[in-house]
């Protein structure tokens, strides 16, 4: 009996106290082709294909002022996150960005990242940022305070953003689940179906929020040029 319903996204399995769930995070890495030994594929023309088109979105987004090769940064997050999305949904194997550890860790050191070169190399342009434009004398100083607030708070939305989504479908995925023990035949037709339908959403939410996480830090990286 589960004492608690969110410790199946807690990483409990270990041996000799060393946490094996982790693991499942560089698991992606052989996923990666192997074009420098290998000929090339289908798959490695279908990576290189999506890396291309990301690159030139994110070099729009990014803007001219961007240096060369910044966007390789967002590129490999991107299928970080993805890859990880996808591994949590077969079975047995760790949700690694459902925990905020790792969520975390990325969000915050990038915008820790963003923030300290903007301030160093744009103080002025940083300052600029805190007022919109056109607003009136009177309003200025609360705008600096919800400004200030709404930039600290950024990787914590992130983080939580990227957690909750992938929480919120495996519970649900687990919660059905385990209900199907007690049902009809009739009724597990439906219940098969029913999870059928949410795997089918769970992966398309999978490449939503890791492309949504590289937006975002994106735009966030485009503010402090």
């Amino acid at each position: 009996m589960m004492s608690n319903l969110f410790s199946i996204f807690d990483p409990s399995t270990n041996i000799f106290f060393l946490s094996l769930n982790w693991i499942s995070t560089i698991i992606g890495m052989m996923f990666i082709p192997y074009s420098f030994w290998f000929l090339p594929n289908r798959y490695y023309f279908m990576w290189s294909f999506i890396s291309s088109k990301l690159h030139n979105e994110f070099k729009m987004l990014m803007g001219p002022n961007s240096f060369n090769g910044s966007t390789f940064i967002f590129i490999s997050l991107f299928f970080f996150v993805l890859f990880n999305n996808f591994l949590g949904l077969f079975p047995y194997i760790f949700t690694s960005t459902s925990h905020l550890n790792l969520s975390l860790t990325l969000s915050l050191t990038l915008w820790l990242s963003f923030m300290i070169y903007g301030w160093i190399n744009n103080t002025q342009h940083m300052f600029i940022h805190m007022i919109p434009q056109g607003t009136p004398s009177i309003l200025m100083p609360f705008m600096v305070i919800i400004e200030t607030i709404s930039n600290i708070i950024r990787p914590g939305t992130l983080a939580v953003r990227l957690t909750a989504n992938m929480i919120a479908g495996h519970l649900l995925l687990t919660l059905l689940g385990n209900s199907g023990m007690n049902l009809p035949n009739y009724l597990l037709f439906i219940l098969i179906l029913a999870q059928i339908l949410l795997l089918i959403l769970e992966f398309a939410v999978a490449i939503i929020q890791s492309y949504v996480i590289t937006i975002l830090s994106t735009l966030y990286s485009n503010e402090v040029n």
